[in-house]
């Protein structure tokens, strides 16, 4: 889940039209700047409408081959959805066909340690540092030749797309970000937390252990479908849904990549040479200057900090939604049409 308390998690305690489009797929008009909603608009129930992806493709991209689904015209403006953990690439199965009518190319990549996605070398460190991730993306972006893309996510996602247009934003047309700035560092992590911000990081300390460790390993399913509750109290997802994405987790990767990106946090896990120079970027929490939309969930389970926690990171043209209605950690997938609004409208601030 997010790492908003990364450096947020130290943060927020101490810092065209769509029109005919949505209208024959039955969506809603464009959502307030400050809330959407209500229970009763929500397309993303758990039971979605459109079930699956069509086929997926694969493509070489720097460390990884990459399983990938796409929709919408080829030569439509690029749109890159990144999921989070524990979910996978159908958190936008119904964001992704609002989108390609909107005349999109949509992209939505299994990360490093998910579904289809797979490393190129057996040799390569199953590393799930937050420099990696990010690098992950750009290549992909690289390898589909495709200079310049609005990039979106949420949890792990989220924090992809937040460097992305920090560190590279001649490539990013603009972002939506779920739970705003999610950029963290190992230093910033060293400092401790009162006890109720604590517990909700209870898995980071049990997955510091060889008992969670194992734990994960023997329990992957039963593990992230308690965090989909917990990170999503209200949102009633069908055993078919979570089954869908639970499948993604099977990757031989999944429980190393999980493993190292959260002992990676708290600094018990060495990252990569490679990524030194970038994570030294990071750990100075660089601004985002691209036009940026941010979003959080009323009923948000995962911790998360206060959108006035990290307002001041991003310099550009910026809005803030509130999904309102029992929105949880997961917005793409609980109120995709909400979502799909905001990569819109983000496009055109």
């Amino acid at each position: 889940m997010t790492d908003q308390i990364d450096h947020p998690r130290r943060t927020f305690l101490g810092t065209m039209a769509l029109g005919t489009v949505l209208a024959q797929i039955g969506a809603i008009g464009t959502a307030s700047a400050q809330t959407h909603g209500s229970a009763s608009t929500h397309a993303g129930s758990g039971q979605g409408a459109q079930a699956s992806f069509a086929a997926e493709k694969r493509i070489e991209a720097g460390d990884l081959d990459v399983g990938y689904v796409e929709a919408g015209p080829a030569d439509g403006p690029p749109v890159l959805l990144l999921h989070g953990w524990p979910y996978d690439i159908h958190s936008y199965v119904e964001v992704a066909p609002i989108l390609a009518k909107a005349g999109y190319r949509v992209i939505v990549p299994h990360l490093r340690g998910y579904g289809s996605t797979r490393f190129r070398s057996p040799e390569a460190p199953r590393n799930g540092q937050q420099a990696a991730l990010a690098v992950d993306a750009l290549a992909l972006l690289d390898a589909l030749k495709i200079e310049k893309a609005l990039v979106a996510g949420y949890d792990w996602g989220a924090r992809t797309a937040d460097i992305l247009a920090a560190l590279w934003p001649e490539r990013c047309k603009a972002l939506v970000s779920v739970s705003g700035y999610l950029i963290g560092s190992q230093e910033a992590n060293k400092a401790p937390l009162p006890p109720k911000a604590e517990l909700q990081w209870w898995y980071q300390f049990y997955f510091a252990t060889a008992r969670g460790e194992a734990g994960y390993a023997k329990y992957t399913h039963d593990f992230a479908r308690l965090i989909w509750e917990l990170a999503s109290p209200k949102w009633d997802f069908d055993a078919a849904t979570f089954a869908r994405s639970a499948a993604s987790l099977d990757n031989p990767d999944h429980v190393a990549i999980s493993i190292h990106n959260y002992r990676w946090r708290l600094g018990l896990a060495q990252g990569e040479a490679k990524y030194d120079e970038i994570e030294r970027k990071l750990a100075a929490f660089p601004s985002i200057g691209i036009p940026t939309i941010t979003i959080e969930g009323d009923a948000n389970g995962a911790p998360h900090p206060e959108p006035a926690a990290y307002r001041k990171r991003f310099t550009g043209k910026y809005e803030h939604r509130l999904f309102k209605g029992g929105i949880g950690h997961n917005p793409p997938q609980e109120d995709p049409r909400a979502f799909a609004q905001a990569v819109i409208d983000a496009d055109r601030l």
